[in-house]
């Protein structure tokens, strides 16, 4: 049996993200794919956490079966927050009047906590301030982070002084970095580390400011040639949105693909200098791109369900995810070592 080796960029996406959790448990059935390099952002980087952190718990089938649970531990932790939980946990966040906890009560929390966050900071709670996510992850059934075994594993985060994207890798990566990588700042404050690339101690926001997921952390010379990208945000939206909801939707989109983006473009100018033989000698590497994606689906939603983690749209998102895995398999995986499946001269040539 060929082994075809490849790294994996999860983006983040809130609840979408179960799409990636489906992708990997069905990569995670085909013993002939192994994973050496994992670059995760925000969800991703959940997802990314839970699979590396399993699959450095041996080869084969002991690592993947601990990947697996991982990765069903997180995702049912976090389809437990109902809409009246998310209301409760956004209460004990925002100094909210009794009048209007009645009244929001009624309604799901994806209504009004675009306007609630424009006025109240998570800074608001005090001492009552508490990140979800922190439990979720320190109670995986195989915590092992930033451990030498298993994949290379690179969490992105933002600076928040500098804005610029800050990609914590190795012995970096603990529960605190997942953290920041996931903090969207209207739902959780910053998350402080001390870091000694600056000398001091830094906030972090999401990572999808600056890149989601960052690619170059797995262009180094000891990783496969291969990227798998998992896609969540829609790259394309042929209806404009005329809505207040769907524009700010978009903008939301755009937003967080900007970086990935820059940096696909940025391969495939690389990709044409070697086609053209102009890098005889030089030590870049010629990265082979695929993606698994799902844009109707994606299309089919807006950025709000990213923000209701029901069980039953996360399930709907992980069965999304096996199939598309599965149509990937099926249909790309022997370019695998050999080309490139995702076409971006294609993408960079829609108008």
């Amino acid at each position: 049996m060929d082994v075809r080796r490849i790294n994996l960029a999860l983006q983040g996406g809130g609840a979408h993200g179960a799409f990636a959790w489906g992708v990997l448990d069905r990569l995670l059935d085909e013993p002939a794919i192994e994973i050496r390099g994992i670059s995760g952002t925000s969800a991703g980087a959940l997802n990314g956490a839970a699979l590396a952190a399993g699959l450095s718990c041996g080869p084969g089938r002991r690592g993947r079966e601990a990947a697996r649970q991982n990765l069903a531990h997180i995702w049912s932790q976090v389809g437990q927050v109902s809409d009246n939980s998310v209301v409760r946990w956004l209460h004990s966040m925002f100094p909210v009047p009794r009048a209007w906890q009645r009244l929001t009560e009624l309604l799901s929390p994806v209504a009004w906590l675009g306007s609630l966050t424009r006025v109240f900071s998570p800074y608001d709670s005090g001492p009552f301030y508490t990140n979800p996510l922190a439990a979720i992850l320190r109670e995986m059934p195989h915590p092992r982070l930033g451990r030498e075994e298993g994949p290379a594993f690179f969490v992105t985060a933002t600076n928040v002084r500098t804005g610029l994207v800050r990609v914590f890798g190795g012995a970096e990566v603990t529960v605190d970095t997942i953290l920041a990588s996931a903090c969207l700042p209207e739902l959780f404050r910053a998350v402080e580390i001390d870091d000694p690339l600056t000398g001091r101690r830094e906030a972090y926001w999401d990572g999808g400011y600056s890149g989601n997921p960052a690619l170059f952390p797995l262009y180094r010379g000891d990783l496969p040639r291969d990227i798998v990208i998992v896609n969540i945000n829609p790259m394309l939206r042929d209806a404009v949105p005329k809505t207040p909801a769907a524009i700010q939707d978009r903008v939301n989109e755009i937003s967080f693909n900007a970086a990935l983006l820059a940096e696909l473009r940025a391969i495939n100018f690389v990709k044409r200098l070697h086609a053209e033989d102009r890098l005889t000698g030089r030590p870049m590497k010629n990265v082979l791109l695929h993606a698994i994606m799902d844009e109707d689906l994606m299309n089919s939603l807006s950025a709000s369900t990213k923000l209701i983690p029901n069980p039953g749209l996360l399930q709907r998102m992980h069965d999304a995810g096996m199939q598309a895995a599965d149509r990937f398999l099926e249909r790309d995986a022997e370019k695998i070592g050999e080309r490139d499946s995702y076409d971006l001269s294609q993408l960079f040539g829609r108008r």
